[in-house]
């Protein structure tokens, strides 16, 4: 049975009491509810979440448009597909890798909206294409903000947040990386692939021009000595009717404590350590799931399986269907606790992997006129064959398995892990880690993204959906013995009880 998180006694739960003083917490949460400023500036931090999920799948449309293109410059074949489907998450794990740096250098805010410069100029070099290059350099460049936004948001989410609505807001980021993704399926329909990228340029400017009135975190204030905006920007976000000496006196005497820099024996103490080997973990299984192989291919897939309906819709409905999902994990996300939708997730994304290998393997086959090979493998390696039209109902499979598969990742293992990471890591390493677990994260993504089209190719497109299934059983193990219940406890809690080292926490 799950502890209570700080349900053990000892000097650092006494410092932070499991409940805080009944009548400024009730005043704090009336105050959130009253004013809503810190939904407005998560609202602003997150539309670089929407560009995020709206420039990794636009590969889906683009590139079955670039291998028909008429233009010699432009059409892609195979490789050089793979390539231009990959490479944001090489550009993803550099933007981790800046994050490192800049989270704690100009801050959380400031490095969000610095997103926005390779952002926008990507997108441009991606709308005036005339040749590979400048697609590539432009998929790399929104790749490098993607991965900057993806390890700079959560973070500046979790530390503006209170605790009470922490879960919910923690899904946001998620929850607009799914909407951008539906945005651009569904533009995918209506606009060429050159316009959809001169539509990606909006989402960028309003998030710099709303972020421009929005606080910085009060915790990044506080740990630059910056007591005074601190305390201003924790007043603006809670409200004038809140009494927020509680909230503050907390995040301070944890920013004072953690003042000095991190050292390298302090960084083998457990207390450190073990929050961040547990996000990295997270992250680094996220990406095994076959969460990006599957939405930068999601059409190709589809083209290259017996579908009923057209690829183009199934993406569609596909989008569609992550979207919902998301939103119920942040409606849920607070009162089921992390562990139950981690455990639902990586239950419901077995099943759909399974699926769809066996469907693969033992199913009907969506062959050319004058070939007797499945386009599993013509379809993605750029055929200009035409795949016949199926008619069978059985030909939905595809479509309600990969349906299954991003209901369960967008339910847990997507925002969930975004959340778990903002949560648990370390304050004096949070800047650090979280780009850290980024870099991970998207070099993963890049190792099955760029592999994903090879795999198909040698062994059947079988091949990385049963690998998939076998490493979403690997995630049920690790959230069973590894994962902590992180719901309805402050930030300065959770640190607190990774510091008493007790292993009733992994249990």
């Amino acid at each position: 049975m799950q502890e209570p998180l700080l349900g053990a006694e000892g000097r650092d739960y006494d410092t932070f009491p499991e409940k805080p003083p009944p009548s400024p917490g009730e005043r704090t949460r009336v105050g959130v509810l009253q004013n809503k400023r810190v939904f407005l500036a998560t609202f602003a931090a997150v539309l670089g979440n929407f560009s995020f999920g709206y420039a990794l799948v636009y590969t889906s449309p683009v590139i079955p448009a670039l291998e028909q293109s008429l233009d010699p410059n432009l059409n892609l074949t195979k490789t050089q597909a793979s390539w231009f489907g990959s490479v944001f998450t090489l550009g993803a794990a550099a933007g981790g890798l800046s994050a490192m740096v800049l989270n704690d250098l100009l801050g959380r805010k400031l490095s969000i909206m610095f997103s926005a410069v390779p952002s926008a100029a990507g997108y441009a070099l991606m709308a005036g294409a005339h040749g590979l290059w400048m697609l590539l350099l432009g998929r790399m460049l929104t790749g490098f903000a993607g991965g900057l936004t993806a390890a700079c948001i959560p973070v500046y989410v979790s530390e503006i947040a209170p605790p009470s609505v922490r879960g919910a807001l923690g899904a946001t980021p998620q929850l607009m990386a799914v909407f951008g993704s539906l945005s651009l399926y569904a533009l995918g329909l209506l606009l060429p692939w050159r316009w959809l990228a001169v539509a990606g340029e909006g989402p960028v400017l309003v998030m710099v021009l709303l972020l421009s009135c929005m606080p910085n975190s009060p915790r990044f204030l506080l740990s630059k000595g910056r007591d005074t905006e601190a305390l201003q920007a924790l007043a603006w976000l809670r409200g004038a009717d809140a009494d927020t000496h509680w909230e503050f006196e907390q995040i301070q005497d944890t920013v004072q404590r953690q003042s000095s820099p991190l050292s390298w024996a302090e960084a083998r103490d457990p207390h450190m350590y073990r929050p961040i080997v547990i996000a990295l973990l997270m992250r680094f299984l996220q990406q095994l799931t076959g969460i990006t192989p599957i939405l930068v291919y999601l059409q190709s897939i589809f083209d290259s399986t017996a579908v009923l309906l057209p690829p183009k819709d199934d993406a569609a409905i596909v989008g569609a269907v992550r979207l919902l999902s998301v939103l119920i994990a942040a409606l849920t996300m607070d009162l089921a606790g992390r562990k139950v939708l981690l455990f639902v997730s990586a239950a419901g994304m077995f099943a759909a992997n399974l699926t769809l290998g066996l469907y693969v393997h033992f199913g009907p086959k969506s062959l050319a006129p004058n070939s007797t090979v499945g386009l599993e493998r013509a379809a993605l390696a750029g055929t200009e064959q035409a795949l016949a039209t199926p008619t069978s109902y059985l030909t939905l499979v595809p479509l309600l398995a990969t349906m299954l598969f991003i209901m369960g990742y967008a339910m847990g293992w997507g925002p969930i892990t975004w959340l778990l990471m903002s949560e648990i890591l370390p304050l004096r390493a949070r800047g650090v880690a979280s780009g850290l677990c980024v870099l991970v994260s998207w070099l993963t993504a890049f190792a099955l993204t760029k592999s994903f089209l090879l795999v198909t190719n040698a062994f059947g497109l079988q091949a990385p959906f049963f690998f998939f299934a076998a490493v979403c059983l690997v995630n049920l193990a690790f959230t069973g013995c590894c994962v902590p219940e992180t719901k309805g406890r402050s930030l300065e809690q959770i640190e607190s009880f990774f510091r008493t080292g007790r292993r009733s926490f992994l249990r």
